[in-house]
């Protein structure tokens, strides 16, 4: 079974801004969102994906994404519970890992996060100085509960 093990950070500042390699634009809606399991429909630039996890233990999931038509993508989103997650992801590499940075508008506008994924749970990565908190077991900052709770509500 394939593992998304992955750290979820508030940013302390704006420096990381300079170390941006590139970015995409991202529109993504959930089919279910319940704590048990998500099913997620996301479009990523000109791409799109269909993503079912299961649930949280640490900060380890299952995770299961498979590519699908972009034609198919758009139809799905137009299923999703509302309000739709939107945001730019920005990547930024630093060391071994990529940091993806996101900065959500639309309903969760003002909210960024830091994420980077891991291959394990203690698995040790450079901590960068514009990092801030970890938030990776506050569930408000779950893509799958801002849609029912947005950040412009907090």
């Amino acid at each position: 079974m394939p593992n998304e093990i992955e750290r979820k950070f508030l940013l302390a500042n704006d420096d990381w801004k300079s170390e941006v390699t590139r970015s995409v634009v991202l529109k993504q809606g959930y089919l279910n969102s319940t704590k048990e399991r998500t099913v997620r429909v996301r479009i990523s630039g000109e791409q799109a994906y269909l993503t079912i996890k299961g649930p949280v233990t640490g900060v380890t999931r299952a995770e299961y994404e498979y590519e699908i038509p972009v034609s198919d993508g758009l139809a799905l989103i137009d299923l999703c519970e509302q309000p739709l997650i939107e945001k730019t992801r920005y990547f930024v590499p630093l060391g071994d890992h990529l940091w993806e940075i996101d900065v959500f508008t639309g309903a969760n506008e003002g909210l960024t996060v830091a994420e980077i994924e891991l291959t394990a749970e203690r698995e040790a990565f450079i901590r960068p100085a514009w990092l801030g908190r970890e938030v990776s077991d506050d569930v408000r900052y779950y893509n799958s509960s801002l849609i029912h709770r947005p950040f412009t509500s907090w």
